[in-house]
């Protein structure tokens, strides 16, 4: 647009990654708000662009050969998701008369509840202000979600270098080096079976439960003290919805280096598991070395009797240098 402009040229841009552009929301002295709390009610109050309806058509210039779609890359990657804004649209369709029950159901990771809208947010198969508006409830819990894109978005805007540097002035960044721990972590074989869980479904269907994100960056990065920039990629090149924007404020506000009013507050992964996983289906689901283990004991096999943890091919808990956690004990 900069450039038209300086060439006296006239370009028409229609914004589509957000509800509310970056930029159009300030606070008073800065250029975009650090905090999500004033920036969501900022955000609840501002006037939501028209929404537009597809082009009739759309026309090449004559001579343009668009060429035919690639192949899909070579490897381990897993199946993708059914792409386009129909199959988005009706995904959308099919879950809103759950949209009640989100605050109560969001955090369930083994019931899987969600809307799995993300990837189709991410690839532009489906605008967020449809989304947000067929949804409806600016105050509502799952809207909420959606602001917090446009969040990160605004503080992108504000700070282009989010995916590689600490956003919070003087954040503690004395990580560890431990390729094996990271190897662990990435491969689901670190010993804490919801980690593990979480990283094996990441690795099987592209996809991961947001809860379940927090536990496994917060684990690698409070409890394994290793870096947040390789665990960012590894979820950058393994999610459908790898959105680097809102992938890199999400692991920042983990690792404590970001926008997170609270830097050092940590995860106690066996906790959320009780809480989050009570009945431990989902860690049998994705860990099934322990599917024989019933109820929440599968949470923490090292507390099982030698004779049955003998049995199971699965790793004890990686363990750090100088640390005793508690949920190991």
């Amino acid at each position: 647009r900069a450039e038209c402009g300086r060439h006296r040229m006239f370009l028409r841009l229609f914004p589509g990654l957000t509800i509310v552009e970056p930029g159009a929301l300030r606070p008073g002295g800065g250029d975009h708000y650090r905090v999500f709390s004033p920036y969501f009610r900022a955000w609840q109050g501002a006037r939501w662009r028209d929404e537009l309806a597809a082009p009739k058509r759309v026309r090449l210039p004559d001579g343009v050969d668009p060429g035919r779609l690639p192949d899909p890359p070579k490897g381990d990657s897993p199946d993708a998701a059914v792409g386009g804004e129909t199959v988005a649209r009706r995904r959308l369709t099919a879950w809103l008369p759950t949209l009640d029950r989100y605050g109560d159901i969001h955090d369930d990771v083994a019931g899987d509840e969600t809307s799995r809208l993300s990837p189709y947010l991410r690839f532009g198969c489906v605008s967020p202000l449809a989304v947000a508006n067929r949804a409806g409830d600016r105050d509502g819990p799952f809207v909420r979600q959606l602001c917090w894109r446009d969040f990160y978005h605004q503080v992108v805007a504000g700070f282009p270098d989010l995916s590689t540097v600490a956003y919070r002035r003087g954040a503690r960044e004395d990580w560890r080096d431990d390729a094996h721990a990271f190897d662990a972590w990435a491969e689901g074989r670190t010993g804490m079976p919801i980690v593990d869980a979480g990283m094996r479904q990441l690795r099987a269907e592209g996809w991961m439960h947001n809860r379940a994100r927090l536990i496994t960056a917060g684990y690698l990065t409070k409890h394994l003290g290793l870096d947040w920039r390789p665990g960012l990629e590894v979820f950058f090149r393994g999610l459908l919805d790898g959105d680097r924007v809102n992938n890199s404020g999400n692991w920042q506000w983990v690792a404590g280096t970001g926008n997170d009013t609270r830097p050092y507050r940590g995860f106690n992964p066996v906790r959320q598991a009780e809480r989050y996983d009570p009945d431990g289906v989902y860690v049998r689901r994705w860990v099934p070395e322990l599917e024989s283990v019933a109820g929440k004991a599968v949470h923490q096999p090292w507390r099982l009797p030698d004779e049955v943890r003998r049995t199971l091919d699965y790793p004890p808990p990686l363990e750090v240098p100088g640390t005793d956690p508690v949920w190991l004990r």
